[in-house]
């Protein structure tokens, strides 16, 4: 068992009170020294602490009074209740030390700030950050430089801002400018922007290895990613912070949090497609996702009416569904379980995906599990929805996610099937993602853990998914054989106006109760993109990229399946 020696302790004054303050390897802890309230301590973890400031004059809403030369101040990451999320928010701690004299607040300030060297290494001192201004409400300037840019500089760490103009404007930069001299990438806006940044990092990083995207073995991602929430949905931030907060991010970012995620590639034959971490669904949620295309204007508020068109449409699409089961010893998606910050499934997969690397930080190769490992497992029939994911993707709107009980690093995926079934079953089964009943409990649904899924249509509609492609080709996107021998996240990804301009080739089949014949075929939904292929291989690389992010806090009021 680890002593935590303490380094130095005095007798301190914060305001007219006195305390007993103490510095140890792993805390910083002031306890009162009144009679009545001894027991009285608080204890900050010395990786929780910001900055250690002097003479402080930062965050002008706050009175300060003036300092004199045998004070300092510490600020530290302080928790609070999230009220109506299910997370803890993060905010910015801050108390003033008065000392006797000036050697002993330099003596405190100097051991202070070699303990945040020491046991914060990972921490990140210039960042490249990325904003969106036209995701969500388009505020991601005035939260970047309002809430994120003031406790970036009160903590040290340097930033060079992009403000984007076009789609995958941050995926090529990250392609191909230098990047010498930067720690992280950060991007201010929803899950698309973040999927921009995810495929430049994981297309870099094999460029830089001389790997070939297409593989099925990658190598591992060093440049961390961190996300403040400003898009629609933040499903991705949710899912690995537990609230959508843009400070609560910023402190994760400034500490160096470092969160390891798996990743699901996507190919049609032997080519890439695109990488996901939240979503790749066919039938409902790719349906919804070209019905919103249409209506764009309304913001958010068209995923809800969408859904609604798509759910009164009443559409089921037959096709074949193979998967590679993952190990059942090893955890299951109905074991009631959540993966949370230090979850002991994740932290046991990081020795079994890499059993030769000393080091979780230094470079691996994500082995992807060969065909030979396991047995394929076959469904065929007819589908409301056919889902993968590789974490719970909970948001404020759906607490418990789509599969509630997935891990986010843990090289597994969770394959969701809904049969085919009467409309208000397949109600009840939507309803159940907003509120904790168990969406699996149903008897036309069926949830397994999986390392690898692949989708193929029946004989009799591969005519109509070729069909499909003729028309979006027409439309200028590469046919399938036209492969490059360059990176697929620079040139297999499909653009996204590409892909609207294929939405609105598909306006015609997505007219809800107005269609006299439903389409045959779907399309699948991938994180938010629109995939040009039917036909699909997807595979999961387990803990593929490092995240600014610790998961859930085991603290947070997080809900469970009834």
């Amino acid at each position: 068992m680890d002593v935590d020696l303490v380094h130095l302790e005095s007798s301190l004054w914060v305001g007219k009170k006195r305390y007993r303050a103490a510095l140890t390897d792993w805390h910083l802890n002031w306890t009162e020294l009144d009679k009545k309230n001894r027991d009285k301590t608080v204890s900050v973890p010395v990786s929780e602490v910001v900055a250690v400031e002097g003479h402080v004059e930062v965050l002008p809403q706050r009175s300060v009074s003036e300092d004199t030369d045998r004070d300092f101040t510490v600020f530290y990451v302080k928790r609070s209740s999230s009220g109506s999320s299910y997370g803890l928010l993060w905010r910015l701690g801050r108390t003033q030390f008065s000392c006797p004299s000036r050697d002993v607040r330099d003596q405190w300030m100097t051991q202070l700030r070699i303990a945040l060297k020491t046991h914060s290494p990972s921490r990140p001192h210039r960042l490249l950050v990325f904003i969106n201004p036209f995701g969500g409400k388009k505020q991601g300037r005035q939260i970047y430089h309002s809430l994120v840019a003031p406790l970036f500089e009160l903590a040290g760490v340097s930033s060079h801002v992009v403000v984007t103009e076009r789609a995958n404007q941050a995926r090529d930069h990250i392609l191909k400018k230098d990047l010498t001299g930067f720690d992280g990438v950060v991007c201010v806006g929803g899950d698309g922007m973040f999927s921009e940044l995810l495929h430049g990092v994981i297309g870099r990083t094999q460029q830089e290895a001389g790997l070939s995207e297409h593989d099925p073995s990658l190598q591992s991602c060093d440049l961390h990613i961190g996300i403040i929430p400003a898009g629609s949905t933040d499903c991705v931030c949710f899912a690995t912070v537990g609230v959508n907060d843009p400070v609560t991010s910023a402190l994760h970012i400034i500490i160096g949090d470092s969160q390891p995620l798996d990743v699901c590639s996507v190919h049609h034959h032997s080519s890439l497609v695109r990488y996901s971490v939240s979503l790749v669904g066919y039938g409902f949620y790719g349906d919804v996702l070209v019905e919103s295309e249409r209506h764009r204007w309304m913001g958010p508020l068209r995923y809800d009416y969408s859904g609604a068109m798509v759910y009164l449409s009443n559409r089921s699409y037959a096709g074949l569904v193979q998967y590679l089961p993952a190990d059942p010893q090893l955890s299951n998606p109905r074991d009631n379980t959540r993966c949370l910050s230090g979850c002991s499934v994740c932290s046991k997969s990081t020795e079994r995906l890499f059993p030769h690397s000393p080091d979780a930080s230094s470079n691996y190769i994500s082995h992807f599990s060969s065909d030979s490992e396991g047995d394929w497992v076959s469904v065929d029939g007819r589908f409301k929805a056919v889902s993968l994911t590789c974490m719970s993707s909970s948001c404020p709107r759906s607490p418990l996610g789509l599969s509630p009980s997935a891990h986010l690093a843990d090289g597994t995926g969770d394959l969701i099937i809904v049969r085919d079934t009467h409309p208000l079953g397949f109600l009840t089964f939507l309803h159940r993602h907003t509120s904790t009943q168990d969406q699996f409990d149903l008897p036309f649904v069926d949830v397994h853990r999986v390392k690898a899924v692949r989708f193929s249509l029946p004989p009799g509609e591969k005519g109509a998914e070729d069909k499909e492609r003729e028309t979006v080709n027409g439309g200028g996107m590469a046919g399938e054989g036209e492969r490059t021998s360059q990176s697929g996240s620079q040139h297999h990804l499909v653009e996204r106006g590409e892909e609207r301009g294929m939405a609105n080739d598909r306006k015609k089949d997505l007219c809800g109760l107005c269609c006299s014949k439903p389409p045959s075929v779907s399309v699948w939904n991938c994180d938010g993109e629109i995939l040009p292929h039917t036909e699909i291989l997807c595979r999961v690389h387990g803990q593929l990229v490092r995240l600014y992010a610790r998961g859930m806090e085991d603290g947070s009021a997080t809900p469970t399946r009834k």
